[in-house]
């Protein structure tokens, strides 16, 4: 077989995020990573980055008969507006967490999510912020 598809997996996360945050009620826009936006004030955003990280070798070998564990890690930052409390924001919250939750899609195990975590110093300014994180795994037999 060949090396995993970074690609592939990337668009198996972010195709969910994507469906059920713009399909969903209400629609949300979702932002990805080199991708442009201006936000408009006062209106929920979130954004999604994907990063690949730490690998493990499952089995010995070399290029062919061998097996790898690839690691990497999921944020979503909410965006919402600020002065009107917490509530739509860990609304938005739940969604992500219920979408990613321990389960397994196209191949790609997720972990238990953490947050929505508070960020203290929301960028762009003028939105509350809050992100939720989770790590995932997927397999590559070469």
């Amino acid at each position: 077989m060949a090396a995993t598809n970074l690609n592939t997996v990337r668009s198996t996360i972010e195709g969910r995020i994507k469906d059920e945050m713009e399909t969903g009620t209400p629609p949300i826009p979702v932002v990805f990573s080199n991708v442009s936006y201006k936000p408009t004030a006062n209106k929920s955003f979130v954004q999604c980055l994907v990063s690949f990280g730490k690998n493990e070798y499952l089995t010995m070998g070399e290029t062919s008969g061998s097996s790898n564990k690839m690691i990497g890690a999921i944020t979503v930052n909410i965006f919402t507006a600020k002065g009107r409390g917490s509530g739509a924001n860990y609304t938005i919250g739940k969604r992500i967490r219920d979408l990613y939750n321990r389960i397994v899609v196209s191949g790609v195990y997720f972990d238990p999510p953490i947050g929505p975590e508070v960020v203290a110093a929301p960028t762009p300014e003028g939105f509350f912020q809050t992100r939720v994180r989770m790590t995932f795994e997927t397999f590559e037999d070469l």
